[in-house]
């Protein structure tokens, strides 16, 4: 990660940039971009983004935009869009939610649009990310729980340094199932001396 920044805009979330790539929050204006991007899902047949849909619409994705912001304000979640460095192009999102500010804990999510991905994006972004939950929000371990099957993320849960804990039953559903569920863990590093 080359730098966090301040608060970058309105909803005072930081905004984080890689080398290649500008994370930073929703605005309105995404809201078309963000669209034709969970559209190419869809029509991808992508069966892990399972709330991708051929019909999603801009007032879909400016719902969602709503619903992170009410997430930022309560500290439960950091979602954000994942934009080339100089923001033309909506590459896809990561985030940080199921936010337990009393056990530093989160999840970690992503997704790349299709024509985005094998190109290191979702593991550039989410190491980001956990450098960013570690140093600036203070929190102590990052959870990816990837449906079993899905081997692009848990490939990048690998990549990043997340330990394989468990596989547990009905840990997700996909498309309105239960299905079990790789729980992969990162931990902070210690800043206590031992003994």
């Amino acid at each position: 990660m080359q730098g966090i920044n301040g608060p970058g805009d309105i909803s005072g979330m930081s905004i984080i940039r890689t080398p290649r790539f500008v994370l930073r929050p929703y605005e309105r204006r995404d809201a078309t971009a963000f669209m034709y991007a969970v559209r190419e899902a869809a029509v991808a047949a992508d069966h892990w983004i399972s709330w991708a849909e051929e019909a999603y619409s801009e007032q879909d994705a400016r719902s969602w935009f709503r619903s992170v912001a009410v997430g930022h304000k309560t500290g439960t979640s950091y979602e954000y869009g994942i934009f080339s460095l100089a923001e033309e192009a909506f590459i896809g999102g990561a985030g940080l939610n199921r936010i337990d500010s009393h056990n530093r804990i989160a999840n970690l999510g992503y997704w790349v649009r299709p024509t985005h991905r094998r190109q290191g994006v979702a593991c550039e972004c989410a190491l980001a990310l956990v450098e960013y939950a570690f140093a600036v929000l203070g929190l102590q371990r990052i959870e990816v729980v990837v449906a079993l099957g899905n081997d692009a993320s848990a490939g990048v849960a690998r990549k990043i340094g997340a330990r394989l804990e468990c596989v547990a039953p009905n840990r997700l559903r996909v498309r309105g199932q239960p299905v079990p569920a790789y729980v992969f863990a990162l931990v902070a590093p210690s800043r206590e001396r031992p003994l």
